[in-house]
């Protein structure tokens, strides 16, 4: 039994692999439809979420599979100061995999030590949130062929974003990849993450303007600054919109370059850049829910041919 915890719990090549099955599956939805006949999916979420909790239950679904679980700590039995271990044992009697969010770095560790079933982290904190890395690096390599030599900027809450940690840690392990950190001196990123890069000798650099860094990247992720990593409204209402990519910005772009988000976007992205075709973001949600169908049947032993 194995559980996802990090990106790096998969090796480059079982991503890869991991990949091919997600390509699999999306060229083709109707042959796996019911792979996972009988199997149940468990949504833990501690904290609110809309594509990650709906992703996971409908790539469980589209597998033939069912689905259970809660949206919220208020509509469990952590309001009864029930342990994260005791919740994990219990839904180990229902379910066949779990998937969980909380808003404690460690909570999905602590769960996968007591459970039966395989578990999944859905986000963690501002620590990891593996499964949106798994996104985003399907939809780099479904538009863009590879991830050698890259150059990818990453922009905004770069301090409490889990989306951006775990991005880079799993680029961190191709060749040549170059990161361009485009954030306000109070959202920078942590310095282990910053330790990991120098470690693995990649490139980067580090700035304040994202006019600066336009014309020179192949992949934009943009991220927004998020309200409930902040301890007082003050300093989140200084920041918020802190940078928004228009049309006037994207202009001075390659006409190759990728926008993607993890999203939910507040006001960090224009609408109008909806239109513009280098904008990926909503393709980036439907890729989302093949690789979950592929790590589902994966973590179940469910062979993809």
């Amino acid at each position: 039994m194995r559980h996802l915890m990090t990106p790096l719990d998969l090796s480059v090549e079982e991503l890869e692999k991991l990949m091919d099955m997600a390509e699999k599956i999306k060229a083709d939805p109707e042959k796996y439809s019911h792979v996972c006949d009988g199997k149940i999916i468990a949504t833990l979420f501690y904290e609110p979420s809309t594509r990650t909790r709906l992703s996971f239950e409908a790539a469980m679904l589209h597998l033939g599979g069912k689905t259970m679980g809660f949206h919220s700590a208020d509509s469990s039995s952590a309001t009864k100061g029930e342990s994260v271990a005791d919740t994990i044992r219990i839904i180990s009697c229902f379910a066949d995999i779990a998937a969980m969010r909380h808003p404690k770095e460690g909570a999905p560790m602590v769960a996968a030590e007591h459970s039966t079933i395989p578990v999944i982290n859905a986000g963690d904190g501002g620590h990891q949130h593996p499964t949106q890395t798994l996104t985003d690096m399907m939809t780099i390599r479904a538009l863009k062929g590879h991830f050698n030599g890259m150059t990818i900027g990453l922009c905004g809450d770069l301090k409490f974003g889990r989306t951006v940690h775990s991005l880079i840690r799993a680029l961190l392990r191709y060749d040549d990849v170059k990161f361009i950190m485009i954030s306000p001196e109070e959202l920078k990123i942590p310095d282990y993450i910053r330790d990991e890069i120098k470690k693995k000798g990649a490139e980067y650099k580090e700035i304040t303007k994202l006019e600066d860094a336009m014309e020179k990247l192949d992949i934009l992720y943009m991220t927004r600054v998020q309200k409930e990593r902040f301890f007082n409204e003050e300093d989140y209402v200084r920041l918020k919109d802190y940078y928004i990519l228009d049309m006037k910005k994207m202009e001075l772009a390659k006409d190759d370059m990728i926008v993607l988000h993890p999203l939910p976007r507040v006001n960090e992205i224009a609408v109008e850049v909806d239109n513009d075709p280098r904008a990926k973001y909503f393709e980036q949600v439907q890729y989302g829910m093949y690789i979950r169908m592929a790590l589902i049947c994966m973590l179940l032993n469910i062979e993809i041919r």
